[in-house]
């Protein structure tokens, strides 16, 4: 197809343009290319601004976040996956701490393998003392403790967690197996259920 005469000199113009200053296309990935302030990128784990709650997993529309709990290792993992996720921010905006998951400005996310396009953050867990059911991670009993200010001290749970955290309390003697509810277990760490039955018993 034959261009009109002012095309052919625009097209002309162009391409000694580009010969003499370069091509106007960006050299990603040669050099690194800047993305605009509000860019919602690669979501991030912060080690401290982490509590391990598992919100980020409850809001997360494409069911990305992942919480396993290893009670026997007193671990739990977050994990997530950039293969999956839609870049969408709401684990940003759903964490609780408001810094333990940041979308980033990073969006180069090229993997060979998928299982490298994985990102996890560990936490210790806190288990309860009669039962054996997961209470929380402790940095999470603590930032709840925190929010409550003096009102922590109605809650054991709470108040043990921050006390031993703070170096103010020794190792406490182990529950014996069998024991029946009663008010030896007041002062322990205990599930809600749990928490509840001692309450009614005691």
């Amino acid at each position: 197809m034959k261009l009109p005469g002012i095309l052919q000199v625009r097209v002309l113009r162009e391409a000694l343009t580009a010969l003499f200053t370069g091509p106007y296309t960006h050299p990603f990935p040669y050099q690194p290319s800047e993305p605009e302030k509000r860019y919602r990128g690669m979501p991030k784990f912060d080690e401290e601004g982490c509590v391990g709650c598992g919100a980020c997993a409850e809001a997360c529309p494409a069911d990305d976040i992942q919480v396993v709990d290893d009670p026997e290792k007193r671990k739990r993992t977050i994990s997530l996956r950039y293969d999956k996720c839609i870049y969408c921010g709401t684990c940003e905006a759903t964490c609780i701490t408001k810094k333990g998951i940041k979308m980033s400005k990073d969006y180069a996310t090229v993997y060979l393998d998928r299982n490298d396009a994985v990102t996890s953050i560990e936490k210790e867990l806190i288990l309860c003392e009669r039962c054996g059911a997961v209470v929380g991670t402790p940095d999470h009993i603590k930032w709840v403790a925190d929010k409550l200010g003096p009102l922590a001290y109605s809650n054991p749970t709470l108040l043990l967690t921050t006390m031993r955290d703070a170096a103010m309390l020794g190792e406490m003697p182990e529950r014996e197996e069998g024991l029946e509810v009663g008010r030896h277990d007041v002062v322990r760490v205990l599930c809600p259920a749990c928490r509840r039955e001692v309450q009614l018993r005691a």
